[in-house]
């Protein structure tokens, strides 16, 4: 093989192969692999090599569409494509397509990864209507059928100090096209005010500007409303950036935990307190651990019937009660790990609910759980990333 670097080069026609995670699908070029991004299943592109540096597998981008696929549409936002914003995978595929990748990835990962099979769905969750708290379903900045979900963005400026996104595995920042970021629920503030600024929407509707100049947890607490419950949260903590994802995540930890008044229960990297809260709702008692020191402080506000500890996972629940009936994770994308799993499942609750940001990360935690003898008794996916390859996944968990 020549030394010399083959980024730029355009090769094929290749026919593309499956989906896999991350938002690129296989194809293969000479015996090598290629992971290519904007193609679909079945399709026949050409491919510009954007980096070759791995010894096992390069990556490129599909940059002229041969023999496309019957979930190909075209992009409303002019960014989307190779060599644009990184942010949008699936913009070229139809929204039924969309989920029905992610549906096999999720499937692929836990069959690979925990030896279990899963017939389910990625369930569609609509914006919230004209009224509804929340983002009005009609927000979409005026790019057609894109819905305009993200409601915590991060703009970069450009060297005009023009603002941008950056492009796939990049801080190369691309422009922002003239109507702006189509997944975008907030727009990109004035020109020139910032090298780096997030936009956040609150529970009420209202636009908070954090620029880079600002100090991380030197703004005031924002509002968020989940349940019909207003949840302090540090300007620049974690919320989920769907306007409907917190509630429909924990319904679904309700209904699958079924609990029962009197009972005990985890919160384990429970943020502000969002599961929390709703089990305390249903009169369980409740312990929450977070690293975060800021969330800590506003869960103890949001729920002040519980109890909330600050410090790592793995080292708190070391000093937690050895028993207790519920256990609800939703760790950062990496996952668990075997240890925290591990102890977890020594407190033998009567169900745990597991909610994942990565499938991959899920399976191996699930793989670790069913080999001590859980048992995997629903698992429910949702699609509150739309346009991207993300999918929020909640898994519920029994002993055999």
């Amino acid at each position: 093989m020549s030394e010399q670097s083959a980024v730029g080069q355009v090769v094929g026609p290749l026919e593309v192969g499956p989906v896999a995670h991350g938002g690129h699908w296989v194809a293969r070029w000479e015996g090598r692999v290629i992971f290519v991004r904007h193609t679909l299943p079945g399709e026949l592109v050409r491919v510009r090599i954007t980096d070759d540096t791995h010894a096992r597998f390069w990556r490129g981008d599909a940059v002229e569409v041969i023999t496309p696929a019957a979930d190909r549409i075209t992009p409303q936002c002019p960014i989307s494509g190779p060599g644009g914003c990184g942010g949008c995978d699936f913009q070229h595929v139809s929204p039924a397509g969309q989920r029905e990748l992610k549906r096999t990835v999720v499937a692929e990962q836990l069959q690979r990864l925990a030896s279990l099979d899963w017939d389910g769905e990625v369930e569609e969750v609509p914006l919230p209507g004209p009224g509804a708290d929340g983002v009005a379903a009609d927000a979409d900045d005026g790019v057609g059928d894109v819905p305009a979900w993200r409601t915590r963005m991060r703009y970069f400026a450009d060297t005009q100090g023009n603002w941008g996104l950056r492009a796939h595995r990049s801080h190369t920042v691309v422009p922002l096209p003239d109507q702006g970021c189509a997944i975008a629920a907030v727009p990109a503030p004035d020109p020139g005010t910032g090298a780096v600024a997030d936009v956040v929407v609150d529970g009420f509707g209202d636009q908070h500007l954090i620029m880079d100049a600002e100090p991380m947890g030197s703004g005031a607490d924002l509002v968020q409303i989940a349940g019909g419950i207003e949840f302090e949260v540090p300007v620049d903590g974690f919320w989920q950036v769907h306007p409907r994802a917190a509630d429909v995540l924990a319904g679904a930890v309700l209904d699958g935990l079924e609990p029962r008044a009197g009972e005990q229960g985890f919160d384990l990297y429970c943020g502000v307190g969002l599961f929390a809260a709703a089990l305390a709702g249903e009169c369980v008692r409740m312990w929450g651990v977070e690293s975060g020191r800021a969330a800590v402080r506003c869960a103890r506000r949001n729920v002040p019937g519980a109890r909330f500890t600050a410090g790592q996972v793995g080292k708190v629940l070391h000093g937690l009660p050895k028993r207790t009936d519920l256990i609800v994770l939703d760790p950062p994308r990496q996952g668990a790990g075997k240890d925290v799993i591990r102890q977890v499942l020594a407190r033998r609750p009567r169900a745990i609910a597991y909610v994942a940001c990565d499938p991959a990360a899920l399976a191996r935690d699930l793989g670790t759980a069913r080999e001590a003898g859980w048992e995997v008794v629903e698992l429910r996916a949702f699609d509150l990333f739309p346009m991207t390859h993300h999918v929020e996944c909640v898994a519920i968990l029994a002993q055999r």
